[in-house]
Order: structure tokens, then sequence, then C-alpha cells
């Protein structure tokens, strides 16, 4: 049903009392639609950053910014998900986390969640009680695997984001970031639909994914650990997030790590643009964002969902 019909239908139903089916009324606005998507700013400069100075392509074309914000304003949810199957030795890196998340703004919100069995185990909830979170930081049971997939994990929690405020979403996943389900890991195997499915519902969800690689007892040697880096590294260029640390040897401390990512969140902004939207819920469009300024590097989401600002709009 084309959308001037669909939308008179609808009309004409209402005005006569007929009960318009749920189904109609979720289906997807076609047509230019306000749409935001989460970008990292790293500049050489501290000089504050100027939309002008910066170029988006939608789908190929040239597009105007609409709009530019700091997206640390108190407006963002930070999720931390930690492999449930990671080394008991982890347990060093839980004062880290710890201070990590008592650094973070008072508005901040955050949720701490355990990779497990293809899904996240948390409270369920994002809260700006930082000592709440704090508490609920824990040692991984350490079983080589219990996380199946963190990719089967990651598409679980994004599509079922714990909150339907409007906020700069963003993701922290500890792990080793094997993919178990897709064969061998080696880097000649590299074709694995199940990280392709979690990048595209996180840039669904308008969520930057960014990780911290720790080697898992049960995956030792190059193979498994070039592998699971490989994945994370494409999971973050396509969300607009980053992988923080390569290399075969577990990090001592994540400490670093966790301060660059700080960095990230403090340096990302909301960009807001028009986007065409299809009729299709899920459709994705391909974005590329670049600045003109020199020392700036933009790290943006490969593809983000026409609509994301007006479904954010729409929640308040």
């Amino acid at each position: 049903m084309k959308r001037g019909i669909r939308t008179s239908f609808m009309l004409a139903a209402l005005a006569a009392g007929i009960a318009v089916p749920a189904l109609a009324q979720e289906l997807p606005q076609e047509g230019p639609v306000p749409t935001t998507a989460l970008i990292n700013v790293q500049s050489k400069n501290a000089a504050q950053i100027d939309p002008r100075g910066l170029t988006l392509q939608v789908n190929g074309h040239d597009t105007p910014i609409t709009s530019l914000r700091a997206a640390a304003s108190g407006n963002e949810e930070i999720a931390i998900l930690i492999d449930d199957g990671l080394r008991t030795s982890f347990g060093l890196q839980l004062k880290e986390i710890s201070n990590f998340v008592n650094s973070l703004p008072r508005n901040a919100k955050v949720l701490v969640g355990y990779m497990q069995n293809g899904t996240v185990r948390s409270s369920g909830h994002f809260t700006a009680d930082h000592q709440e979170i704090v508490n609920q930081i824990r040692m991984p049971i350490g079983v080589p695997g219990q996380s199946a997939s963190p990719y089967f994990c990651l598409s679980d929690f994004v599509k079922s984001w714990p909150s339907q405020e409007p906020a700069a979403r963003f993701v922290l996943m500890i792990t080793n970031g094997v993919d178990p389900y897709n064969g061998r890991p080696s880097m000649m195997n590299q074709d694995s639909p199940y990280v392709e499915t979690a990048q595209n519902d996180a840039a669904r969800a308008g969520v930057a994914v960014y990780s911290i690689y720790f080697q898992n007892s049960g995956f030792r040697g190059g193979h498994g650990s070039l592998s699971g880096q490989s994945y994370l590294q494409q999971v973050g260029d396509a969300t607009g997030g980053m992988l923080f640390n390569q290399g075969p040897i577990t990090p001592v401390s994540i400490g670093p790590y966790l301060e660059q990512f700080a960095h990230a969140i403090n340096s990302s902004y909301e960009l807001g643009f028009m986007a065409n939207a299809s009729n299709k819920r899920d459709a994705l469009v391909r974005i590329r964002v670049k600045s003109k300024e020199s020392g700036v590097k933009v790290h943006a989401p490969e593809a983000v969902r026409p609509g994301s600002a007006e479904m954010a709009m729409a929640s308040r």
C-alpha cells in the first residue's frame, strides 16, 4: 500500500471510529525523516568541533548536516559487557572497572552485564547510581566458551536495549572476540554471518560498540587471538566504535584502555540529518562522514537506520 493511500485509509478509519490494527499504526514512515548517527571525532587540537568542517554522504549522496551536539552531556547510556568465560586472572581488573564507573559524570547511566550462553545477564536497567553498578561487578565464571558467542550476546542485548529513553548509546565489550560457531578460529576464516548480524543489529539500535581484547583460557594461541581481534575490529568499524588493543598478549591492566574509552565518550557527537526511509523497518542507509579540518579524524558508523532521531523524540 503506497504511503498516500495508506495515510488516507487510516485517517478515514479513525474518522469513522474504526479501530486501526496495531500493525498499520506501526508501519514505518517513507520519505525523508530526521536521523541521528553517533560519531567520534579525534582532534589534535583542543578547539571545539565546527559542524561546517564536516561533510556527510548518505548512500553516496552529499547530504546537509542539520545538527551536531556533544554526546557526553549527561545523556549517555554505557553498557559494560564482560565475557563470563574469561580466565579467573581477570579478577585483577575488577578494581579498574570500578574506578572507571566511579570516574564517569554523575548523570551518566551505566549497566554492567555478563555475556553468558548467548545472552547478557544483568540487573536489566541503566542507572546513574554508580555505587549500585560497582556492587554488581564480580568475577567471571571462568568456564571456556561460557558466553557461547559474544556476538549472539551483543545481538540479543542491543535488540532489547534496556532503556527507551533518548540517549547516546555505548557498549564496551571485554572478551576474546572468538566466534566458536563459525568453524576454525583462523585468519583464513573471517566471514562470520553472526558477527555481521551483530554489527547490523547494533547499527539499527544506534549503538557504538567498543571493545577490549582479553584472552580466554579456552582459546590459547595466535590464530584464535588474531581471529577474535579481527572480529572485534570489524564490529567497531561498522558501528563507529573501535578495538582498543591488539596483539596476542593479554593486557596486564585494562586501566589505560578504560581511559581511552572515557575519552572516546567525551569526544563523541550526535550528528543529525535527513535520510530517506523505506517501507522496510530494518533497512539501513550507508553513511560516510569526513572532516575538512587538518588534524581531525572522524569515526562514524558505516550504516544507520533512518528515523532514529524521530524514534528518540517519540519516546520522550
